[in-house]
Parts: structure tokens; C-alpha cells; sequence
């Protein structure tokens, strides 16, 4: 059953400044959006909001909708990526409560964007995205009837 993995990523803006966090994948240190998996009895937003704690130490709410992006990585694994994006009134410490997080670092949107030690593509085009200036409701994320409760109508719906 095809069943693409389901992802949140935040951009984190603050002082002209973007947020990555980053992380060793395969020996490289690699830099990426504050992002991670949806988990199970949780919207879009929580996750969101968790994975930033979680890879940050932030604790602060997505403000906006940029994308969702359906992408599939270079070893087939297909993704279905929402991003959000985030201003902050000021450039905060970081302190990573996931093991997999090295360091967070704040840095120009340039910079990012020419990194070569991107984690994907998607990380780049974020920045872009983020760039350009159109944001979208998070009025667009509705979640429906949630959480749902066991034998509830609808419950096994989709």
C-alpha cells in the first residue's frame, strides 16, 4: 500500500537571519529546517510546534502556511512535506533536546541557500519560497471532528 511519509518543516526567521539545525547524516554534517514526522494524535501544527522544541529548544507556533510540497528523495522514499514559516521578534538561543541535532545555527537566507551540505533540494527551495513573500492561512490546515474518539461516526473515514 503506498503510504508517502508525512513531514513538517518550519522556516524560522529572526534579525534577517534564518534558523537551520544540523545534523550528522552518513558521516556528513548536514543542515536542514527545524522539521521531523507527523506522529499519531497530532495535527499539522502540533507537530510543527513539537518538532521545533524537540530540534531547537523554541517554543513558538508556525504563522503561516508556505507549501506543501509532494516530493519523492533520491532513494525512492516518497514525501508528503508541509511547510510553514515562522518570525520571531528577535534571535533566540537554541538548546537541541533530539540526539540526532549537532547544533543550530543562524544564519543569512544566502548562505543556506548556496550551502552545498543541504540535507534535500526541499531545504533550498524553502528559503526561496520564504523569499518570495507569499504566505497562505494556517485557516487552511483544518483539522476535522479532532481527535476523533473510538467508534465515533466518521472515525474510520478518510
Amino acid at each position: 500500500m503506498f503510504k508517502p511519509h508525512v513531514t513538517v518543516a518550519c522556516v524560522v526567521h529572526a534579525e534577517g537571519q534564518l534558523l537551520v539545525v544540523e545534523e550528522t547524516i552518513n558521516g556528513v554534517a548536514t543542515w536542514n529546517q527545524p522539521a521531523g514526522h507527523l506522529e499519531a494524535n497530532e495535527t499539522l501544527i502540533q507537530a510543527a510546534e513539537r518538532e521545533l522544541w524537540e530540534e531547537t529548544g523554541i517554543q513558538a507556533s508556525p504563522q503561516s502556511l508556505l507549501r506543501v510540497h509532494q516530493w519523492i528523495a533520491p532513494d525512492n522514499t516518497p514525501f508528503l512535506r508541509v511547510l510553514f514559516a515562522l518570525d520571531l521578534p528577535a534571535l533566540q538561543d537554541t538548546t537541541p533536546h533530539d540526539s540526532d541535532i549537532d547544533r543550530c545555527w543562524w544564519l543569512p537566507p544566502e548562505q543556506i541557500v548556496r550551502a552545498p551540505n543541504l540535507r534535500s533540494p526541499l531545504v533550498a527551495e524553502s528559503v526561496r519560497l520564504w523569499q518570495a513573500a507569499e504566505r497562505y492561512p494556517l485557516a487552511l490546515l483544518q483539522a476535522f471532528q479532532w481527535p476523533f474518539s473510538e467508534g465515533a461516526p466518521g472515525s474510520d473515514a478518510c
